[in-house]
């Protein structure tokens, strides 16, 4: 058999999961369309009516790249009940006559790179451990360079007059790493002169902007499509965006934090509210005593952890004084409503700024 694996969509992280995957698996790659609207109404068709939005952006996803002609699918999500979807997505899909393997990478509600390593020496019996590091190693270097390219973006295309300067040369990042054989020193190399062109574009905008700090859902918080592209148009209206949720954290960062985390947010929190719930509180109060202009509390509807959260950062709203906005995403959203939200927020906050 022909073996053609896909995996769900989420941002630009397809590109270095999918250089992970075909060189540790030697299979073909069948990367499912960008999130669009086809396919959240796919998924949403076929899923639980109460399950939150990521489930039925994976099964989107899934539909889509089975049609594509893919016959195995790996799902490797975790920290909540993103941990306990694998099972249920294998049988919607079975149920509606697909036919492939499914490969679940969560162990104790985490990926286990242990376990990508087993299920791929199945598919590549000549994989050795060293190929599979070194292979690993190339994919989160990418990763870790995209995100710090991404969130330099984030907190400085509002500074400069023509934003797509910026946009070009992520864009050409992204193209330098969909190489199929691209080296660790040309990963490096790519990643060095991005960020020389960037720091060479003069900002002239400094006075006019805004400082938002985005918290929330992670999956909501990272694919554009799924908070319809809340941080460009944040940028677009002269807002500095601050997001700390990426691959980067967590894959790597967050289990380092989290003592750190928990300590720093005893005044509003004694225990963990699961997922990045705490998480969220901690960068609330970071940035309220750092002066932020304002936040923006993204979640997907019914994601329990964050909706724990949102009674706490009502009170350090007030405690700090720091305004608050609270979007909750679906398939069905109305973008309209959503606009006329963010435009009462930038006036609220202007106005609370104008004031001192």
């Amino acid at each position: 058999m022909n073996n053609k694996i896909s995996f769900p969509h989420m941002s630009y992280y397809y590109i270095p999961i999918s250089y992970i995957i075909k060189n540790i698996t030697k299979c073909n790659i069948i990367i499912p369309d960008d999130n669009n609207k086809e396919t959240i109404s796919n998924g949403t068709k076929y899923s639980p009516n109460d399950v939150c939005m990521p489930f039925k952006y994976n099964l989107g996803n899934y539909i889509n790249a089975l049609e594509k002609g893919a016959n195995i699918l790996i799902q490797a999500g975790g920290g909540c009940r993103y941990g306990y979807y694998a099972e249920l997505q294998e049988q919607i899909l079975r149920d509606l006559g697909y036919n492939f393997t499914f490969i679940n990478l969560i162990k104790d509600n985490h990926v286990s790179i242990q376990k990508l390593y087993k299920e791929s020496k199945k598919i590549n019996q000549k994989l050795n451990i060293i190929s599979y590091l070194w292979y690993l190693f190339k994919g989160i270097l990418m990763i870790i360079y995209m995100d710090k390219i991404h969130k330099y973006l984030r907190e400085n295309t509002a500074l400069i007059n023509n934003h797509n300067q910026y946009q070009d040369l992520f864009l050409r990042l992204k193209k330098a790493y969909s190489s199929k054989k691209i080296s660790v020193s040309k990963i490096i190399k790519t990643y060095y002169q991005t960020k020389k062109q960037l720091y060479t574009v003069s900002k002239t905008n400094s006075n006019k902007t805004l400082k938002i700090l985005l918290i929330g859902e992670l999956y909501t918080l990272m694919d554009s499509e799924a908070n319809n592209n809340l941080e460009n148009r944040l940028i677009n209206n002269n807002c500095i965006v601050y997001r700390y949720t990426d691959l980067t954290y967590l894959l790597i960062t967050k289990r380092f934090n989290q003592k750190k985390i928990m300590y720093n947010s005893k005044k509003y929190i004694k225990y963990r509210l699961g997922a990045d719930g705490a998480e969220s509180v901690y960068h609330a109060i970071k940035h309220a005593k750092l002066g932020i202009d304002g936040i923006i509390h993204v979640k997907s509807y019914s994601c329990v952890p964050e909706i724990n959260a949102m009674p706490i950062l009502s009170k350090i709203s007030e405690d700090y004084q720091v305004p608050i906005l609270y979007l909750s995403y679906d398939s069905e959203n109305n973008i309209a409503n959503i606009d006329t939200k963010l435009e009462a927020f930038y006036d609220m906050i202007k106005s609370k700024k104008n004031k001192f």
